[in-house]
């Protein structure tokens, strides 16, 4: 299952500290110190201990800190585009007016 994917089966607070488990487990995988990453990616040090400890960051930072371990590819994911419907299609999906 997709890392993603797999988001949707928690509520946001747990996706949200399953994202920043994940992130810290990378930043310890290429063996970097908060500072290091911190270095790296343009976030304080004292941002990504919150982040990690808590799974609250701002998006910017956030994305910083996955372009800074090589996980930015990832996010790519996130917003799939919908499939265009085709003229056979807005038929079902016809706005109904008024009230029942």
């Amino acid at each position: 299952m997709d890392n993603i994917e797999s988001f949707k089966y928690f509520g946001i607070g747990t996706a949200k500290r399953k994202l920043a488990e994940k992130a810290k487990a990378r930043r310890l995988a290429e063996n970097f110190t908060r500072e290091t990453l911190a270095e790296r990616s343009g976030v304080p040090a004292a941002t990504i201990k919150r982040f990690e400890s808590t799974g609250n960051a701002s998006i910017e930072a956030i994305l910083r800190i996955a372009f800074a371990l090589g996980c930015l590819k990832g996010f790519d994911g996130l917003f799939p585009e919908k499939p265009v419907l085709g003229n056979n299609d807005l038929e079902i999906y016809e706005r109904k007016r008024g009230r029942k």
